[in-house]
């Protein structure tokens, strides 16, 4: 299914470099008769999710045994680790991109330094991806297709080297859906990649959106684990406050974006997509209450079928990343929503400045709402659940 179309529509001169040829990119690839931005809304189809198997996510249900004065001393598997390849950074140079997303530096990445800050930090691997903007700031479709295979290939030669330590989650060259399709292939049945990285909005169709159906689908039916990573809304300049995305609307849109997909019934129809949400779910764990008790008013043209109860299922089957958010607070919040088996480390190297990864480790280490078993599992056993090829791995290095 090819949808892109070679029509363009410039957008007023006066928008930032980023934003104009992302609206761009999205009215031509996704087949939309003009760019959503501010004011317009991308409307997805009334769509009918199948019946849900309601899981009740009752935080005080819960007893656990607080060790006091426990440390998690064991290595740790990395769920939220960047790389940055030599094509693509010289991609984002070539194109004037020497910061992203609102004023974040494009920071220096090497393979060398990968291994030296994992080893710092006792992680045994890091599960690599592209951050944003993924090569969404490319104008041109074919660009687009090269430059991902290009970082796949690279992340599938840093697995076969040291499949010990490196994971990696292929890069989609959306906003094209048939590329996309192309690449999903490549990457898991030729590169034999752990994922797929997926940005919250494709320059602002969100991925509840029937457009990205067939990509779900065919997640789907791989059963396929999806990395989601934020990226900036379409208005950031109206939003942002003139601060970069990453402080406040990357937690934002992970939020609206999770919730456009339960409230479009998208992960029940597709319930073998396995989704991993960064940053502790972001806002999610403040709205989910929210989310839920408007889930069923009639007046929605789009709604989940069953409600508040679907809203916690779906919350529930997620998996969250501790990137910049490993704290007793993050982690009573997330009790609320789903099973400690589903929470992951991540350190979000090498955008989050070395001290900030510091800080976030040691604060993991020394979390005291957590039984060891627990500890444990969300250091680096529930990543092995997740990521069964780096389970093997590391079991017959451990028997050998």
């Amino acid at each position: 299914m090819d949808i892109v179309g070679e029509a363009m529509t410039h957008e007023s001169k006066n928008l930032s470099r980023r934003t104009a040829l992302g609206r761009i990119a999205s009215s031509a690839a996704l087949g939309m008769g003009s760019a959503a931005g501010c004011g317009a809304s991308v409307a997805g189809s009334e769509l009918s999710p199948s019946d849900p198997t309601p899981m009740a996510v009752d935080a005080a249900a819960r007893v656990r045994t607080t060790p006091t004065g426990s440390r998690c001393s064991c290595g740790l598997i990395d769920a939220h680790s960047h790389y940055l390849p030599p094509t693509y950074a010289q991609a984002l140079a070539d194109e004037g991109l020497v910061t992203l997303d609102g004023g974040f530096p494009v920071p220096q990445w090497s393979e060398e330094k990968a291994l030296a800050h994992m080893d710092r930090h006792d992680i045994e691997a890091s599960m690599l991806s592209v951050s944003s903007p993924t090569v969404g700031f490319l104008k041109d479709p074919l660009a687009r297709r090269r430059l991902a295979r290009e970082v796949n290939e690279f992340a599938a030669a840093l697995v076969k080297n040291k499949p010990n330590r490196f994971g990696g989650f292929a890069t989609l060259p959306l906003p094209d859906v048939q590329a996309s399709l192309d690449e999903i292939g490549y990457a898991l049945e030729v590169l034999r990649l752990d994922g797929i990285v997926m940005e919250t909005n494709v320059h602002g169709v969100y991925l509840g959106d029937a457009r990205l159906d067939p990509i779900f689908a065919d997640l789907n039916r791989r059963r396929a684990t999806v990395f989601l990573h934020p990226t900036s809304p379409p208005c950031l300049e109206s939003v942002g406050l003139g601060r970069p995305a990453p402080i406040l609307e990357f937690p934002m849109d992970t939020a609206r974006t999770v919730t456009d997909l339960i409230f479009a019934g998208t992960l029940t129809r597709y319930p073998d997509v396995r989704m991993i949400i960064p940053h502790a779910g972001g806002a999610l764990t403040a709205v989910a209450e929210r989310i839920a008790a408007f889930s069923s008013l009639p007046f929605l043209n789009q709604r989940p079928a069953g409600g508040a109860a679907e809203v916690s299922r779906v919350l529930a089957s997620l998996y969250y990343d501790l990137a910049g958010s490993a704290s007793d607070a993050a982690i009573e919040r997330l009790r609320r929503l789903t099973s400690m088996t589903h929470i992951l480390f991540g350190s979000d190297f090498p955008f989050t400045p070395a001290a900030g990864i510091e800080a976030n480790v040691e604060s993991f280490r020394t979390l005291t709402g957590l039984t060891k078993s627990e500890h444990e599992a969300i250091a680096k056993g529930n990543a092995f659940q997740l990521f069964p090829r780096l389970a093997s791995v590391r079991g017959t290095e451990r028997r050998s």
